[in-house]
């Protein structure tokens, strides 16, 4: 028993080093520094590891194109806090806590009226419901890590961010390094996509009584997510699931709560799952 004990310990303290040392690696990454230690503590970072730390701004880089659509977002939302008449300390602390520019705009409507607080809760909850699918997908990718730094993802990951890492990463990492390649990518996707909404929002929010609501600043946003779904349409699957949830959104248009986003998301999963499962049996079948 005293064996199977220290050997308990000894696995205990190695699990112990293992996440300490990801999350030194982690922090290294969130601050920029290209180099640390191996094992021994003599060297400096090898190949991989290298690749590790370049991966972060290469998810920067991919996401810079569509940072300026971010920002047209980011603004229009912080304009549109302060000009539904929310105060100022509560226009920034809804930017900074809630970080989800659909459901800001569904939910401040509903602020301005009075509205009961768990309908503005149940509001925003229906219309980010997109969030669950994206956490469920992302979660063998980051399972891994503490629960943190998960939140943490949780929390900077939006659509744009989403969209990019999967496009770049289609499986989970199966070693170390792949696992941290994928997180240096993602945190630097974040930081730029958080950035540019944050600084665009309290910007928007500053200068509210100075910009005219007809500049369609939103339609920038719009726009960026569309370019990114149409780069995204690279099958017919694909562009059939987009053009049935696009009709699925609009035929639902009138339901309250923004329940026209999930009514669409379920219609498209639906169907790519029902013709996923028909397609073997029609490649089975003889001509």
């Amino acid at each position: 028993s005293g064996q199977q004990h220290s050997g308990a310990v000894a696995r205990g303290e190695h699990c112990h080093e293992h996440r300490r040392r990801l999350r030194v690696f982690w922090h290294t990454l969130r601050l920029g520094i290209g180099a640390m230690t191996s094992e021994c503590g003599t060297h400096r970072v090898d190949v991989v590891q290298r690749r590790c730390v370049e991966s972060r701004p290469r998810g920067m880089r991919e996401l810079a194109p569509q940072a300026l659509g971010i920002a047209a977002w980011g603004l229009m939302t912080g304009v549109s806090m302060v000009k539904a008449g929310m105060s100022l300390w509560a226009s920034i602390a809804m930017t900074l806590m809630v970080f989800a520019g659909s459901s800001q705009l569904a939910a401040i409507p509903l602020i301005v009226a009075g509205a009961p607080a768990w309908v503005i809760l149940v509001t925003g909850f229906c219309v980010n419901l997109r969030f669950v699918v994206f956490s469920l997908h992302l979660r063998p990718y980051l399972i891994h890590l503490p629960r943190w730094e998960r939140l943490l993802h949780g929390y900077v990951t939006a659509d744009i961010s989403y969209v990019l890492f999967t496009k770049r990463f289609h499986h989970p990492g199966k070693t170390p390094e792949e696992r941290l390649t994928q997180e240096a990518y993602l945190a630097g996707n974040d930081c730029l996509n958080w950035g540019s909404w944050m600084v665009a929002s309290l910007i928007g929010i500053a200068l509210a009584n100075f910009i005219p609501p007809n500049w369609g600043l939103g339609f920038a946003g719009i726009l960026c997510l569309l370019g990114i779904q149409c780069s995204l349409a690279s099958s017919r699957l694909r562009m059939v699931s987009s053009a049935v949830a696009g009709i699925a959104a609009v035929i639902a248009y009138a339901l309250p709560l923004k329940l026209n986003i999930v009514i669409a998301i379920a219609a498209a999963v639906i169907l790519c799952l029902t013709l996923e499962r028909m397609k073997p049996c029609t490649q089975g079948t003889p001509a």
